[in-house]
């Protein structure tokens, strides 16, 4: 399959990692809509991205919304081929903190949306895929999942955050295996620390130091390096039931 051909569904498609790989898409001649809970920025976005792209407000928690969300780009494109999860949050927190114990609901949230919503955006994709046209081997679409270098390596204050994409990963081999029979590949990213607006938000000295952790390059990762990684699993059809870690080399220290 051909990006120029992409009819995509993009997960947290207003900024970040999902804003990028949206600019990528209609770049290289492709259709995205975007979901997006933020309903200011996502119509923002596709304005600047252009005829190509569309918005669809959807919170990712909601089983009913990610439907109506999926059959809406479903009927602007013409079919779905390509789903990008990148809706999430970070979800710090120590289960014992300075003010007690973690509630409980804050865990849930977190897994909710980072986990149990990406399981929702993979099976409404999924059974939108199933129905288009084979193609080579008999492919009809490709689910990507981001996962985090957090999910082997998390530090103190990110257990929400690490079981959340411990479980994308985690769920990426056998949902490839089911979906196999219906030419729909699974893989999911493991970024590392990546100049996201989330992480802009830190000082700047705060921001150089976290990049000189990384052994080569010694910098922060940038977007359309996540987003050129996105097409090469698009386009490389063997590519299938794979966790890929972006992150130049590195290994997260406990804090």
């Amino acid at each position: 399959m051909k990006y120029a051909d992409a009819r995509a569904v993009v997960t947290g498609g207003a900024s970040g990692l999902g804003n990028a790989v949206a600019r990528h898409i209609v770049a290289a001649g492709g259709r995205v809509t975007l979901l997006d809970v933020q309903e200011g920025p996502g119509n923002a976005a596709v304005a600047a991205l252009g005829g190509n792209a569309g918005f669809a407000k959807c919170d990712v928690t909601s089983e009913a919304e990610v439907n109506a969300a999926m059959e809406s780009a479903r009927a602007a494109m013409g079919g779905i081929d390509l789903l990008v999860n990148c809706a999430g949050v970070i979800g710090a927190g120590r289960m014992l903190g300075k003010n007690g114990p973690m509630a409980g609901d804050f865990f849930a949230k977190v897994v909710h949306i980072n986990l149990i919503g990406t399981f929702l955006c993979d099976k409404a994709a999924a059974a939108i895929m199933q129905r288009n046209e084979p193609g080579a081997d008999g492919e009809r679409g490709v689910i990507v999942h981001t996962s985090s270098v957090a999910a082997f390596e998390g530090q103190i204050g990110q257990a929400a955050y690490a079981a959340t994409k411990a479980g994308v990963a985690g769920m990426t081999l056998p949902l490839a295996r089911e979906l196999a029979q219906f030419g729909i590949r699974v893989v999911s990213l493991a970024p590392g620390i990546f100049g996201t607006p989330m992480l802009g938000a830190m000082p700047q000295d705060v921001q150089e130091s976290l990049g000189r952790q990384v052994p080569f390059p010694a910098r922060l990762g940038r977007p359309d390096e996540f987003a050129a990684l996105v097409q090469t699993i698009y386009e490389v059809p063997y590519l299938n039931g794979e966790t890929i870690r972006l992150d130049g080399a590195i290994r997260m220290q406990p804090k």
